[in-house]
């Protein structure tokens, strides 16, 4: 493969569904360009894209994987991201690093949620998509059903370029609508690159679409709006351009078919690209910032200094780190040295690659838009830009989904514990969806990813790669514990077993406190009952008892301790005898004080399509939640609520069914209130049981 400038690179983020063939698309580009020669496919191990143990093991894309395409002297590098929602950190990256989208869609299925969000996220990031409707040669599958189904969703934008020519059931070439003109690649007429006359059948619905595509022209330049309104007919050369225009704009998003294994399409979908999308050169400028936060445009050029962000972290045991990187403005080259604008090291580039699945091909260089990778290095990780000494400008970070769902994690044996640390600071580089917490109250330690398949993948990892035998629960919710009445506590440490002997004797009043979380100590001791000495003694003593309340060891909060009065003996006396009087105390009036259980009560926010409002709020409410405002947002709702976090645990799963994955939540702790007495009693129940 020969070195390409950013004139004549174009980056595509394939996205859609799990399942509408996406990676099918991509092995398919590949075979057609002679890039492979066999049509490589997941489940049985072949596949060029899909060649992790993992995605083989489970049939499907976990990873994104790089897919650089050489068609009409240009590169297409695909970007071809998981579909499964649990792998959206994996999409989030590709479709950063991509200009464009492809989105891939299932003919007997074109709506499901996965197409929907890509089409939403490439309207908000302003990026040209074009729709791509997939296994048109399945039974039961139809072109303008399919196509219908996306207008009728996403707006009269959506219009075809191509149109399937079916004979007997069967695709065997399709119409170009802007050319007017037909290729058949099955039966008598077969010859994919001699352009044919329309089919008789077909003259009037390609003048429909071509008319749509008109207006669409039309409606973004005025000059071109004046020509149509007068009834007048473009020039190729106009409407050419016009298309262009329109795409790069997002006021026309392309739909084209065919069947990825049966290579149907695939040739004129790369034609497709190369005419329409942009290069990365068109792009002109991007905004990156200096250290301090000051913006800088940057010509989208190999005469521009140096940007390249890392995008992708693969740790290899063996290899090391393997960095996936995007040049973003300037040359990188092997063997220079860099500076990390995020953290100010110094690296050292050896040599880069340019990936293609499973493949690696070193090169000298990599020049302004392309995409590859490099090893090794030592104080990079995702999201960090690499520049020239003295040029330090930082690019825009890619934004991650918060991971949500979490479980604490056990080694299954002792020999298990540093490996899994090892391990698990390794998986935590790699994956940005991926969170480990450390619970000191608890002492568990927690691993939190998107869904319960995004932790499977975690610990299926760690057994594979690390050697580390795990096993999990449901973490525990950090109760506390408070009082809700004033009472005076008695505590009399005596002991007298030869020798020095142990004496301390105290009154303390205890009393709910809603100023402070932190217990607050005091004291009204009159007429040295209890000698000034002792009092730190008898604080840390009921400092160390409110770390672990009466009713099921949970720490206790909003409490106001006063030490009122007590004893003492000139010999017997000790900071350890009052220390010992204070836990006395706490416990004598914790039977009189009624101690109640109080759990953590979230601030919830759900995003969710207008659909399935009612259906939230009603599973809100069943977990004990309260709707604190509604308010709209384009075509979803957004709905705040406090819910108990007990009530929380596992609800990115349920979210994810309830709103068949198009729903997306946050979660922020609020406050404490009482747990509901029939709940308090089996969560005291379940800690005396353990």
């Amino acid at each position: 493969m020969r070195d390409y400038l950013s004139h004549e690179v174009r980056n595509v983020a394939v996205l859609g569904h799990s399942g509408a063939g996406k990676t099918a698309v991509m092995e398919s580009l590949l075979l057609y360009t002679k890039a492979t020669d066999r049509f490589g496919k997941t489940s049985e191990g072949s596949s060029v894209i899909d060649f992790d143990p993992e995605e083989i093991k489970r049939g499907t894309s976990i990873y994104t994987s790089i897919i650089p395409i050489e068609w009409e002297d240009c590169k297409i590098n695909f970007i071809d991201t998981p579909g499964y929602l649990d792998y959206v950190g994996e999409k989030q990256a590709g479709f950063d690093v991509g200009d464009s989208v492809l989105i891939v869609a299932s003919a007997k299925n074109v709506l499901e949620s996965g197409t929907k969000l890509a089409y939403k996220a490439a309207v908000h990031a302003k990026k040209p998509a074009i729709f791509f409707i997939n296994k048109l040669d399945e039974p039961d599958t139809n072109f303008e059903d399919a196509y219908s189904a996306l207008r009728e969703e996403f707006g009269k934008n959506v219009i075809p370029f191509e149109l399937p020519i079916v004979e007997n059931g069967e695709i065997v070439g399709s119409v170009n609508i802007i050319r007017n003109k037909a290729w058949y690649y099955k039966g008598e007429k077969a010859n994919a690159d001699v352009a044919q006359p329309v089919p008789d059948e077909l003259v009037d619905e390609v003048a429909l679409y071509k008319d749509q595509i008109a207006e669409a022209v039309a409606m973004g330049d005025d000059e071109l709006m004046e020509k149509f309104f007068s009834g007048e007919e473009f020039t190729d050369a106009e409407l050419t351009r016009g298309v262009r225009i329109g795409i790069r704009n997002g006021e026309i998003v392309p739909v084209y078919s065919g069947s990825a294994t049966e290579m149907i399409g695939i040739r004129r979908l790369m034609d497709l690209i190369v005419a329409y999308f942009p290069t990365y050169s068109e792009k002109g400028l991007y905004t990156a910032q200096t250290p301090d936060g000051e913006p800088v445009e940057l010509l989208t050029s190999e005469s521009e200094v140096l940007t390249a962000q890392i995008f992708k972290t693969i740790v290899d045991p063996f290899v090391g780190r393997i960095s996936y990187v995007k040049v973003l403005s300037g040359i990188l080259s092997s063997d220079s040295t860099v500076v990390n604008a995020n953290n100010g090291a110094t690296e050292k580039i050896g040599p880069i690659y340019i990936i293609k699945g499973k493949h690696q091909t070193a090169v000298g260089k990599l020049f302004t838009g392309d995409i590859g990778a490099v090893t090794k290095l030592q104080n990079t990780h995702t999201n960090d830009t690499l520049c020239e000494k003295n040029k330090l400008l930082i690019a825009d970070p890619i934004t991650f989904d918060e991971p949500m769902y979490g479980q604490a994690i056990y080694p299954k044996t002792k020999n298990d514990e540093d490996k899994l640390l090892t391990g698990l600071s390794r998986l935590l580089e790699e994956d940005p969806t991926f969170k480990v917490v450390n619970n000191k109250e608890t002492g568990q330690t927690i691993i939190y990813g998107i869904g319960d398949q995004h932790l499977d993948v975690i610990l299926s990892k760690l057994a594979s790669k690390y050697k580390v035998g795990v096993t999990t629960e449901d973490p525990k919710v950090t109760y506390r514990e408070t009082i809700t009445k004033k009472a005076t506590g008695e505590g009399r440490h005596k002991k007298q077993s030869g020798g020095h002997g142990q004496f301390g004797h105290v009154f303390v009043d205890f009393e709910p406190n809603e100023d402070s979380e932190e217990l607050v100590f005091d004291e009204k001791v009159f007429g040295g009952a209890v000698p000034k000495q002792y009092f730190p003694a008898v604080e840390t003593g009921l400092r160390e008892c409110s770390l672990s309340g009466p009713l099921a060891g949970y720490k206790m909060v909003h409490l106001k301790t006063t030490l009122m009065d007590g004893k003492y003996h000139d010999v017997d006396s000790s900071e350890m005898a009052f220390k010992m009087a204070a836990h006395l105390a706490f416990k004598d009036a914790m039977g009189k004080c009624h101690p109640i259980l109080l759990e953590p009560i979230m601030n919830v926010r759900v995003v969710v399509p207008d659909a399935y409002t009612g259906t939230i709020i009603g599973d809100l409410n069943k977990r004990r939640g309260a709707i604190m405002g509604m308010e709209p947002q384009e075509d979803d709702q957004i709905i705040d609520a406090q819910v108990p976090l007990a009530e929380m645990l596992r609800y990115s799963l349920d979210l994810r069914s309830m709103s068949q994955g198009l729903g997306k939540y946050t979660m922020t702790m609020d406050r404490y209130d009482p747990v509901p007495e029939p709940i308090a009693q089996k969560i005291i129940a379940q800690h005396h049981s353990e």
